[in-house]
């Protein structure tokens, strides 16, 4: 394992969808973003953080946005799709990787902050420029083959109770 240096600069990538779902199946829990920032980051130099969102027609999440915004990350805001027959969409994928390609000439490091495999090519991608590429996720519900590919993996499953937020029943 190469240790994390203070002079290395990160680039933070965080699919909020992917997180959000994985600690809501996986613990009845939602996820406490500014903790996994702070592990993200790990006290090198932490050049942008995003976090891709989506909104919903009745804007109830907006709070939300507004405490990711407070922690230093920016959001990238979507509005959920609503087709014929029900069916919903908001997908950031392409989005996530046309920046994490993007920032990967400014940073050392590129966090992606997801399980989704969907990312599998990305990750080889940015490895193959010289990045190095840390994933973390729920283990449980992360792509086998990304949690692989990746650098390093960081299983947020193992110390769950850190990076998560208990619903109050």
């Amino acid at each position: 394992m190469i240790l994390k240096q203070k002079e290395q600069r990160v680039a933070v990538f965080i699919d909020v969808q992917n997180m959000y779902h994985s600690a809501k199946n996986l613990y009845q829990a939602r996820v406490n973003f500014g903790e996994i920032l702070k592990l993200a980051v790990s006290g090198r130099k932490l050049i942008r953080a995003f976090a891709y969102v989506v909104r919903t027609k009745t804007g109830e999440e907006k709070p939300f946005f507004e405490a990711l915004t407070k922690l230093g990350m920016e959001t990238r805001v979507r509005d959920l799709q609503e087709f014929y027959g029900g069916m919903k969409k908001a997908d950031w994928d392409v989005g996530i990787t046309i920046d994490a390609v993007k920032s990967a000439n400014k940073a050392d490091v590129i966090i992606l902050v997801s399980g989704d495999g969907d990312f599998l090519q990305l990750v080889e991608y940015l490895k193959n420029q010289g990045i190095r590429v840390e994933v973390i996720a729920f283990g449980r519900s992360a792509s086998a083959k990304l949690k692989e590919v990746a650098d390093e993996f960081i299983d947020l499953g193992e110390t769950s109770e850190k990076y998560l937020l208990m619903s109050k029943k």
